[in-house]
């Protein structure tokens, strides 16, 4: 038996809907929504009287981030919103893009916060944004040559 593939990520958020939206725009097409509650789904994740709803988003390539907001029991925040990325676990997701130029002015107007960029040798330009809940997405441009 193989791994055959990542098929996604979870985050979990308190406003759904924003976060959604700043996948969307970012390029993610939204798979579905649904909310899940019950005994059998808090025994598969380990928690008591859970209902949370979530959505699933798809990049071009079908790689998941699942958003979820749960709403018994609530979310427990874990550090500051706005969590340096050199805090331990998950710290941000990345996604290859053609024009990093158009993709961070399009988020910086969709209120994402610029981190920082940079130019990786002659390879890659970077950028790193804040979103909404504090999510960290960076970007990455391969360069020609």
């Amino acid at each position: 038996m193989t791994l055959k593939r990542m098929d996604n990520v979870l985050i979990v958020v308190d406003d759904l809907e924003a976060a959604k939206a700043f996948f969307i725009e970012l390029g993610l097409k939204l798979e579905g929504e649904t909310t899940v509650e019950g005994p059998l789904v808090g025994k598969l994740i380990g928690l008591e009287d859970v209902r949370a709803t979530l959505a699933m988003l798809r990049t071009p390539d079908g790689q998941g981030i699942e958003l979820d907001k749960f709403h018994t029991p609530g979310a427990i925040r874990f550090g500051p919103v706005a969590a340096p990325v050199n805090t331990l676990g998950l710290r941000r997701v990345m996604f290859a893009v053609d024009d990093i130029d158009a993709v961070v002015a399009r988020m910086l107007a969709h209120g994402a916060e610029l981190i920082g960029e940079m130019r990786y040798g002659n390879t890659y330009r970077l950028a790193y944004m804040r979103g909404p809940e504090g999510i960290i997405v960076a970007l990455a441009e391969q360069q020609a040559g």
